[in-house]
């Protein structure tokens, strides 16, 4: 079986993803990492040698459906945003996957909001980040309005509510076994 998390930016969809595979013995890849080491380059770079959104995520969609394509073991793939669902949706009716959306509030995706530098190196600035917190609210609900028609095809949503990563981990097992009982 193959897990595919989708959301924003910055919703949680890495941390839970590998704790969601730990727990349910998968292997688990990241989408951002796929990328960085198939083409052997910085998110940074990639940014640079793909300048426009639509080719970049043409490349992105081929890059995650090679994944699922090559997994021969269970697996949770985090995804990062691809923009334009014409490159992950045909994903979305194979048998052996299972799309979740993950979901949380505004406020909630701020404060989980990371930076990151161009070797891709994660790091937190807080006092930049609530000095523009305006901006950074309004460009995370312009994500989520974006994310409601890309995502429309996805029919598992899960909303966070700010839970602790257990708790959104217990919480989708329980929605991964509900489905595939249901498959």
């Amino acid at each position: 079986m193959v897990i595919l998390l989708f959301g924003i930016s910055n919703v949680g969809k890495t941390l839970t993803g590998e704790k969601l595979a730990g727990r349910l013995g998968y292997s688990f890849r990241d989408l951002d990492e796929e990328i960085k080491r198939r083409l052997n380059t910085t998110l940074e770079g990639f940014m640079r040698s793909y300048q426009y959104t639509y080719e970049r995520c043409k490349i992105k969609g081929r890059i995650l459906s090679d994944s699922v394509g090559e997994c021969n073991d269970d697996i949770v793939i985090a995804v990062s945003p691809i923009y334009y669902a014409r490159n992950f949706n045909p994903l979305l009716d194979l048998e052996q996957v299972i799309a979740i959306e993950l979901q949380d509030t505004e406020e909630h995706i701020f404060q989980r909001l990371v930076f990151s530098d161009s070797e891709d190196n994660m790091y937190k600035d807080d006092i930049y980040k609530n000095l523009h917190k305006g901006h950074y609210i309004k460009e995370i609900h312009g994500d989520i309005v974006y994310a409601r028609r890309l995502f429309k095809k996805i029919k598992n949503k899960y909303f966070m509510d700010n839970q602790s990563v257990d708790q959104v981990v217990a919480g989708l097992i329980a929605m991964v076994k509900n489905i595939s009982a249901s498959i």
